[in-house]
């Protein structure tokens, strides 16, 4: 898979204060999130090419923020550094979180996103539902049951914390099914590759409602 690093943000005095103007070009976002458990970098491009540079230490973990980055086509860019001698846990949350709001910055105000979108994502014989809407008001629902309590060192259990963080931070309404399945590797695929889908047409700006919120409200997230 082609990789491609996202430069983060210089730590030079602000462009404002320098007596330059300040541009934002596209619609990108980068957070860094430090704790006693974890040290995470994460920036993305929701207009990108579905670049990734991905490294959490984690293994499977990297493959399915890859196959994300891949299929949504949003450029990611993790650097994540954890606790893994405790377990997997802090670090798979702490991503969700920071990957969440840095989507949500991305997005700024949404005016011309389509906001909706849903997905059936095949993955060998397990087939997995995701419909989301970019409302600015998170929620989740997260049905899939998976017969192991780990993929290779990966606790299962992660996948549902990871969706968690990610859509209370980025600020969406996530419905994650999986209707049947029985290889939990495939199914934990069919749900970020849904999730990916479901990113890919959700966020992409519709040309017959650009420069539109697209709700009745005027606004979204209230």
């Amino acid at each position: 898979m082609a990789k491609r690093v996202i430069n983060f943000p210089s730590r030079a005095k602000p462009a404002a204060k320098r007596g330059l103007s300040v541009v934002r070009k596209g619609r990108v976002g980068s957070v860094k999130r430090t704790t006693k458990e974890t040290d995470i970098e994460v920036a993305v491009d929701l207009d990108g090419k579905g670049m990734s540079d991905v490294s959490t230490g984690i293994g499977f973990f990297d493959h399915m923020l890859d196959l994300l980055a891949r299929h949504s086509r949003i450029d990611i860019t993790v650097k994540a550094k954890g606790d893994l001698h405790i377990d997997h846990h802090h670090t798979t949350e702490d991503v969700g979180i920071a990957l969440g709001q840095a989507v949500k910055q991305a997005l700024g105000d949404m005016k011309g996103i389509t906001r909706y979108a849903s997905v059936h994502m095949p993955m060998d014989e397990a087939l997995t539902r995701v419909a989301i809407d970019v409302s600015g008001r998170p929620f989740l629902v997260f049905k899939a049951t998976f017969s192991r309590d780990k993929v290779g060192a990966f606790d299962t259990e992660l996948v549902q914390e990871w969706f968690q963080a990610f859509a209370m931070n980025a600020g969406v309404t996530l419905h994650v099914e999986t209707l049947y399945g029985s290889n939990d590797h495939h199914i934990a695929e069919s749900c970020f590759k849904g999730l990916a889908r479901a990113l890919r047409a959700a966020l992409a700006i519709d040309p017959r409602a650009a420069g539109e919120v697209p709700s009745t409200k005027g606004t979204l997230g209230s």
